[in-house]
């Protein structure tokens, strides 16, 4: 669901980059607020962990389309919705910086879609109304299901919306609507399963991790999720299905082609070039690399791996880096004389 800048004129692609700065303030002055030093490390390894977790997309069977893990909900039920803001917002930057996956213009949209309206329309609207205080058991995980899928739905919302606003694509919006909400239905529904999981998961290591009261530390699931993440990102990323996520799907199911020509002005210029320069590692592989043979066991994807791990990497250190200059500021302030 990352959106290309072809998506977007300068002037909506600017004013979400101002929503989503403005929202990053918001967040980065609440954890500097509240921030406890312990929880900046589990923002770091959840980053790396959801960075990872983006890398494999699967496919939707009888569709001909894939898609990926958003994860901005689990960070929320997990962090809480400031620190999980941040969270999503340190991989995106790292994916369109580096891997020039989503672009640049697009970015504030794409923190927008899969930051935003997960951490701060539907955690708290949705999933903590329904699942209570002290949800457990079957309540928790349905509650954790439909809100993870509703995330995705209205996400894919923000994206026709946001498309439709900048008029540079032929994509009409009913047309557009009818294809990417039934696209994101089916990625949602597994967005919502692995999200069951991976809170299950954690509720029985440290249940303090899903009480918003006792949300601290998360030491015991820390090693378990880099494991996790340099496995997924490490290995398991190469047997990513190639099949068209359900952005490029709806788009060539409108126009026959799953990307759209960059418009040629001086702002998506500028932005492409910067990403060029910028993007070590484009699409999760070596530049140039000869991509015929299919990965596997026997046939590592070694571009893959090494995107992966420096991905993670990379993102791991900017959440960290993140809590603990708010955790320093917060530190500073205090001790300033009054």
């Amino acid at each position: 669901m990352h959106m290309a800048d072809a998506l977007l004129t300068p002037e909506v692609g600017g004013t979400m980059w101002l929503v989503s700065g403005a929202a990053v303030a918001v967040a980065s002055r609440a954890v500097r607020r509240s921030a406890d030093s312990r929880q900046v490390p589990l923002m770091g390894v959840l980053g790396a962990f959801v960075f990872a977790a983006q890398m494999i997309n699967v496919s939707i069977p009888g569709t001909g389309s894939s898609g990926h893990f958003a994860g901005g909900l689990l960070l929320a039920i997990l962090l809480g919705p400031h620190p999980a803001f941040l969270t999503i917002a340190s991989v995106l930057v790292v994916q369109a910086l580096f891997f020039a996956d989503g672009g640049l213009l697009a970015l504030g949209a794409n923190i927008f879609n899969m930051g935003f309206v997960a951490c701060y329309l539907v955690y708290p609207l949705i999933y903590r109304p329904l699942a209570g205080v002290e949800a457990s058991g079957f309540r928790r995980r349905a509650v954790t299901w439909l809100a993870a899928i509703l995330a995705l739905q209205l996400g894919a919302l923000g994206v026709v919306l946001e498309t439709t606003a900048s008029g540079i694509a032929e994509l009409p919006f009913t047309a557009f609507l009818a294809a990417m909400q039934p696209i994101h239905l089916a990625i949602g529904i597994v967005e919502g399963l692995i999200t069951v999981a991976v809170v299950e998961f954690v509720a029985r290591a440290e249940p303090g991790l899903v009480d918003p009261a006792a949300r601290q530390t998360g030491r015991r699931v820390l090693a378990p999720l880099a494991i996790a993440a340099a496995l997924i990102s490490g290995a398991l990323s190469w047997f990513a299905s190639a099949d068209p996520d359900g952005l490029e799907w709806s788009i060539a199911r409108l126009t026959g082609e799953a990307e759209i020509a960059v418009p040629e002005n001086a702002a998506h210029r500028a932005a492409a070039e910067l990403q060029g320069r910028a993007a070590l590692l484009p699409d999760y592989a070596f530049p140039g690399a000869d991509e015929a043979a299919e990965p596997g066991w026997s046939t590592p994807n070694a571009g893959t791996t090494v995107s992966g791990l420096v991905g993670g990497t990379l993102t791991l250190l900017l959440a960290v880096a993140i809590g603990w200059a708010l955790r320093l500021r917060r530190n500073r302030l205090s001790a300033w004389p009054r």
